[in-house]
């Protein structure tokens, strides 16, 4: 490959570094193209861009996005696909959901979500625990509200009472 498409390469993979919040790298060497073609239609209806890339090329740029990912370089061997999302745990859920076939690849090599590294295979069930941001805003939200409604629902069933209330005085004071 002339150096000229290496570094085309290496511009366009550090381009979809910077588009996507999250990356995981993952096995794919034993799948048939059945089910490769079968995992890039579950990436493509889950917002997840899969790409098969060269190892040294995916190093060079990783270096060059500048993220702080260097405990990934030891995870780039053998045959590397990377799958990019914005959701953090959209890939891990995916890869969970592909696995429950009986089939333990893809497998997850490594994973760079939300500015931290996870390593190996077992980080999987953590990864896919992980809730997205959307999900903890809507958390914020629920817990902000929880109070809210409880004064809206006391005000409401005692409205009764304390125009009742309201009415005895305003005669007590005629």
């Amino acid at each position: 490959m002339k150096k000229e498409d290496k570094t085309l390469i290496i511009d366009r993979i550090a381009e979809e570094l910077g588009k996507y919040s999250c990356f995981y790298l993952v096995e794919t060497t034993g799948l048939n193209a059945e089910e490769t073609s079968a995992l890039r239609r579950e990436c493509f209806k889950d917002g997840i861009k899969l790409m098969v890339v060269k190892n040294t090329l995916l190093h060079k740029a990783l270096e060059k996005s500048g993220l702080e990912c260097s405990e990934i370089y030891p995870a780039l061997k053998g045959s590397t696909s990377v799958m990019f999302a914005n959701v953090g745990n959209a890939p891990a859920k995916l890869l969970k959901r592909v696995q429950k076939k009986e089939n333990p690849l893809p497998a997850l090599k490594a994973a760079y979500v939300e500015e931290t590294v996870y390593l190996g295979a077992d980080q999987l069930g953590t990864l896919s625990s992980i809730k997205s941001k959307n999900e903890l805003i809507a958390d914020v939200v629920a817990l902000l509200q929880s109070p809210a409604k409880n004064v809206i629902s006391a005000l409401g069933s005692g409205a009764g009472k304390i125009h009742g209330i309201l009415e005895t005085l305003s005669k007590k004071e005629d």
